[in-house]
Formats: C-alpha cells, sequence, structure tokens
C-alpha cells in the first residue's frame, strides 16, 4: 500500500460520548475539539476479551514512542451485564495497566456512532479530526505505527500537528497487600502460594490467608530469571505444584511462558515461551523453550502432564516437564462451544483448571460455561449453551446459567466449586444429581479458590484479598436472572444469504498456491438446525447458506483463513503470512433482512478504509 497517496475518503469523527464518564483523566471530560492537532487511537474494547488484552500490551509501545504526538483514548464497550457497571470498568483499568485515557461507554453509544462491530476494533483520528483508518481484530498496531508516522510528517508539514503531554493522569496507588489476586495454591507446608496479578509477583501467605511470608519478583513488568529478589513475571495467573510438592509451574500470562518457581530458594526459570505471542503458521508443538505461547490463564497437573489453559488461542496445551516439550492437546483455535474429540473441540478462552483422578475440569469463560475432557481426551459440557447467554440461574445444568467464570475447584464429594466471576458468586456443580447451586454471594469477582482443610479459601480479586468460607450444608437461595449479549443482532433473510469473505494480499504479496488451495472457509451455526445447507469447510471464501425459516435467531460462526507470499521474483525464499479471523455473527431471520453477509479479512500489512467496520459482530 502506497501511504503516501492522498486518501479519499474523509470522514468526519463523531463525537466521544459515555454515560460512564472518563477514567485516568483526573476528572477532565475531553472532547475530539479539544484533542485537535494530537493524532487520536481510540481503541473500542471490553475487559473479558483476551484479544481486547492482547491489544492493550500491543499499544504500549506506541503509546511510549509516539507520546507527544499520539494520544490513545480506551473506548470500553461492554458485553456482559457486568461489564456495564462503573466500578468493574475502573477495577479492570487498573487490573491491566490501562496507561491512557478511557471513556467508559456502557449504553455502547460511541461504539455505535462509529458502526463498531467487534471486539477489539482501532479507529485512527487525524490532527484535523478525521477518521483515516479502522482495523477491527488484534495484530494491527504495526500498520498503525506506520500510518502515524505518515500522518506526522504530513500534518507536521501543514502546521497543525500539536505536540505535548497527553491527557493521562494516573491514578493514586492503593495500599493493600495484594492488588488484584488472580489464583491461589495450598502449598505443602499449609501456606497460601497467590498471583498477584496486578503487581506482577507472587505472594507466599501464611495460614491465616493474611500475613505475608515473603514476595517473589521484583514487582515490576519484566521477562527475567533468577532470584526471588531479581526475577520478573508480567500478570502471572495460574499456579500448579510440581515435583512432589517442591516447585511450582506458573501460567505468567502477558510474557506468553510458563515460569518454574523453586520453593526452597524461590529462584525462578522459564520452562516453556519464547515471550513472544504464538500466531496463526507458528509451531504447535516441539521444544517447550523453542515454541510461542498466548497468554496462558491456568495451569494444572493431569494424567501426568501440566494442562495449560491457553486462553489467547481457545485451546488447551501440555507442557511434559521430563521431555520438555509443549503441544497443542485439545481445540482448534476456533472460538465457540463444541464438545467431541479433543481434535475437533471449540473452546472460548479458557481460564482456570482443576484436576481429578479421571476429569480435568475448566472454566471456559466467554462461554460462561463449565466443560471437563476425560481420560481419553474428550471434551464435555456440563454447563452452559453458548456465547450469548450468560446469567445467574441455578437448577438442572441444562438450565443453569452461569456469567464468565474464571475459577473451578474440585470437591472431595466429586462435585465442582466454580468462582463465578462476574455473578460476584461461589457456585457449585454436581455429577451424580447434574444441579447447580449457589454457595455463596457478595464475592467481588471471585478468581479461584482452593481448599484448605473444611474450608474453601476464595480469590476476591476485586476486593484485594482472600476470604476463607466454611463450605455450607445447603445453597443460598438467588433470584434466577438471564441474560443475552447487549450487541445487536445482524438481521438476514430466511433461505439463500451470501456469505463473502473479502481478502486482498497485503501490498507486495500474492495468494500462496504453491500447495494447493490458500483460502479456507469453515462455518457452523448455535443453534445447528439454523442451517439448512452451508456447514462445513472448504477452500472457496463464498458461499451460499440455507437459513432455516423456523429458528427466528441464531449466531454463525465463521472462520477464514488465506495465505500469501511475498510477490518478489528475484527472492528464491519469500516470506509467507497466514491471515486468519474468526467471526461468531448474531443473526435475527426477518423477510426484511439483508441476502448477503459481507466478512473482511484484513491482510497483516493491510490498512482498512475509513467508515463503517463491516456487520461481522466478531466476538472477542
Amino acid at each position: 500500500m502506497n501511504h503516501s497517496a492522498p486518501r479519499r475518503v474523509r470522514v468526519r469523527a463523531p463525537e466521544l460520548i459515555g454515560k460512564g464518564g472518563w477514567l485516568n483523566t483526573g476528572d477532565t471530560r475531553y472532547t475530539l475539539a479539544g484533542l485537535r492537532g494530537r493524532i487520536v487511537v481510540l481503541d473500542f474494547w471490553t475487559f473479558c476479551c483476551i484479544n481486547c488484552l492482547h491489544v492493550l500490551d500491543e499499544l504500549r509501545d506506541l503509546e511510549e514512542k509516539h507520546r507527544d504526538t499520539v494520544v490513545v483514548i480506551g473506548v470500553h464497550s461492554p458485553k456482559f451485564v457486568h461489564e456495564a457497571e462503573h466500578q468493574a470498568v475502573v477495577d479492570a483499568v487498573e487490573r491491566y495497566g490501562v496507561a491512557h485515557p478511557v471513556l467508559d461507554d456502557p449504553e455502547l453509544v460511541t461504539w455505535k456512532q462509529y458502526a463498531v462491530r467487534a471486539w477489539p476494533t482501532l479507529v485512527v483520528i487525524d490532527p484535523e479530526g478525521y477518521v483515516v483508518a479502522q482495523h477491527a481484530g488484534e495484530g494491527h498496531v504495526h500498520a498503525i505505527e506506520r500510518l502515524v508516522t505518515e500522518l506526522e510528517a504530513e500534518h507536521g508539514a501543514k502546521g497543525t500537528l500539536r505536540r505535548g503531554d497527553g491527557p493521562y493522569v494516573p491514578p493514586e496507588p492503593a495500599p493493600t497487600t495484594l492488588r488484584f489476586p488472580g489464583k491461589a495454591l495450598l502449598l505443602p507446608s499449609g501456606n497460601l502460594l497467590v498471583s498477584d496479578t496486578t503487581r506482577h509477583q507472587l505472594v507466599e501467605l501464611a495460614e491465616d490467608a493474611e500475613t505475608v511470608v515473603r514476595r517473589l519478583g521484583t514487582g515490576t513488568r519484566g521477562f527475567t530469571d533468577g532470584g526471588a529478589d531479581t526475577a520478573s513475571f508480567n500478570e502471572p495467573q495460574g499456579l500448579a505444584l510440581v515435583e512432589d510438592g517442591t516447585a511450582v509451574i506458573v501460567a505468567d500470562t502477558v510474557n506468553h511462558a510458563l515460569r518454574r518457581v523453586a520453593l526452597a530458594t524461590g529462584a525462578v526459570t522459564t520452562v516453556a515461551g519464547t515471550g513472544r505471542q504464538w500466531w496463526q503458521g507458528s509451531a504447535t508443538s516441539g521444544p517447550a523453550r523453542e515454541v510461542d505461547l498466548s497468554s496462558p490463564w491456568d495451569v494444572a497437573v493431569f494424567g501426568g502432564r501440566v494442562w495449560i489453559a491457553m486462553a489467547g488461542v481457545h485451546q488447551l496445551w501440555t507442557y511434559d516437564p521430563a521431555g520438555g516439550t509443549v503441544g497443542v492437546a485439545a481445540g482448534t483455535t476456533n472460538e465457540g462451544l463444541v464438545d467431541g474429540p479433543a481434535d475437533e473441540a471449540w473452546f472460548a478462552q479458557p481460564s482456570g483448571l482443576a484436576a481429578t483422578a479421571d476429569r480435568l475440569w475448566l472454566a471456559d469463560s466467554e462461554t460462561s460455561a463449565l466443560r471437563w475432557v476425560d481420560t481419553d481426551g474428550r471434551v464435555h459440557t456440563a454447563v452452559g449453551t453458548g456465547l450469548f447467554d450468560f446469567g445467574h440461574r441455578d437448577g438442572e445444568a441444562g438450565q443453569a446459567l452461569l456469567q464468565h467464570p474464571l475459577g473451578v475447584t474440585a470437591l472431595p464429594d466429586g462435585s465442582v466449586a466454580i468462582a463465578d466471576t462476574y455473578n460476584h458468586a461461589l457456585r457449585r456443580y454436581d455429577p451424580a444429581t447434574g444441579e447447580v447451586t449457589t454457595l455463596a454471594t457478595d464475592l467481588r469477582e471471585p478468581s479461584d479458590a482452593v481448599l484448605a482443610g473444611e474450608d474453601i479459601v476464595v480469590v476476591e480479586s476485586a476486593r484485594h484479598r482472600l476470604t476463607r468460607l466454611r463450605l455450607p450444608e445447603e445453597a443460598v437461595r438467588v433470584d434466577a436472572v438471564a441474560h443475552r449479549t447487549r450487541r445487536a443482532a445482524t438481521e438476514v433473510r430466511p433461505g439463500t444469504l451470501r456469505l463473502d469473505v473479502i481478502f486482498q494480499a497485503p501490498a507486495g504479496q500474492k495468494l500462496d498456491t504453491r500447495y494447493g488451495p490458500s483460502t479456507r472457509l469453515l462455518v457452523s451455526s448455535t443453534p445447528p438446525e439454523l442451517l439448512l445447507k452451508g456447514e462445513g469447510a472448504d477452500p472457496d471464501l463464498a458461499r451460499e447458506l440455507e437459513l432455516n425459516p423456523a429458528v427466528s435467531e441464531g449466531v454463525l460462526h465463521v472462520s477464514a483463513m488465506a495465505a500469501s507470499c511475498d510477490d518478489d521474483p528475484a527472492n528464491a525464499y519469500p516470506a509467507c503470512h497466514v491471515h486468519q479471523q474468526d467471526w461468531g455473527v448474531p443473526v435475527r431471520l426477518t423477510e426484511a433482512g439483508a441476502d448477503r453477509l459481507p466478512l473482511v479479512l484484513a491482510g497483516m500489512d493491510e490498512q482498512e478504509p475509513a467508515g463503517p467496520a463491516p456487520a461481522s459482530g466478531q466476538t472477542p
């Protein structure tokens, strides 16, 4: 793409409006007119979404390199009901170290003004207040940085660029022992080890779950091995005992790595991951220190291996300490809820693991589901129906509802405690009866729980503490509430629907057809009966679907892939690239609806045009 070419489309950027107000600005309310002269990057995000968290990390370098010309503004646009609570957004901004202003938009006003359909979406506004680029998904910051460099030169020459300090005002740090802890582990000594996620440390607490015994890690973001005082982590989460209880494996989430901590000395070493995020086309197995991982969120020992909840790619992986290898164990990288053989199952941001002798339980967060893997590797669902149904409802498992659970704990009687995070509750599923009950409420964003004698110790992440509870004999009764995602469905016509995935290889590249078709399109639906024709995989990026007129609404799951290589005849070894995107498209069938559904598969170096995003309704 020739970035020096004049832009043909100039769309005036809509004003920034959000009922929740502004964060990280010292109570100042900003307008686009007040930011005129600066390059503004809007980051439409929601804090449940792992892809949104990836973009927050991608933006850190851009913000640092162009701090006097670029203003990044997060526009928080909720999916779950809990995410529309202002205090929850305040907590999330601190939890994930968001170092730029954030507009809280609980009613999706600004989201709709910019015709955003996907989490995350980045919008670039030039110094004169015009939208010049819009990108859905992650992995686009390198292209945005090239555009920023061009805009700096262009508007510097025109005299329309204004340099200076940005509007970010950091909040005052709070003096708590823990800060947004993630996971906890009972040590052989009876003490508790906690991942103090926002402070990038591990903290060992005494049996009272309050007294600090020691801290492991420097407390600043980093990826350094060494002793307890010199090693560094980056938002660590899951913990698992290994080596007969003498060491702990840590899911070092934002470093995309597994770390080993020797309990006797506190020494930290990296055992898996390169520090780079896994992308489509990367290796999926091999020597553990040579394979990229993607946001490992929890770990558990099952069947002699360390299983990894790989939230960033919607899969389960395993690490073999004896052989020093990692590899995919279950999941396709497609996001959704599909049971069956390990290599056909779909997950949606698995975030919590707990092992028994014959089952690996997992909290599948984005489908608000409790699922499990048996010893044969088959995946099953105990509670949950899919990406767009959630709430707080007890009863028979097929009707029960959770809301974005992050943790699971195996109980002595064979049942499972669920840290039902966005419901602020501890729930229990009993396989013997198939019933879901509520054990405790008024827990602030519980993210994990661990058994300690006759008690269960809950990680209350948003209260920055561990809370000890006696498991009650009877569940607490709560009113049943059911929700659906706030995002509007795309109206389509029943019968024939033309699905077009639009892909153009980036400048200087061409489709790679040396070894067969260079594209692939996979389509399925929830419920399955929504699709009468068009389900399955095929190389063609265009397909005719047949929608069942007897089904009023549902979700189309679309996954598209294209491979391209550098187009330089003089280069005998051109670099090749895999471009992939997944969509979950909520649809409502109506005679007045569209008969064509276009989705844009963006190339890695492609700048999408200004204006409305494709009506994809892409899930996080």
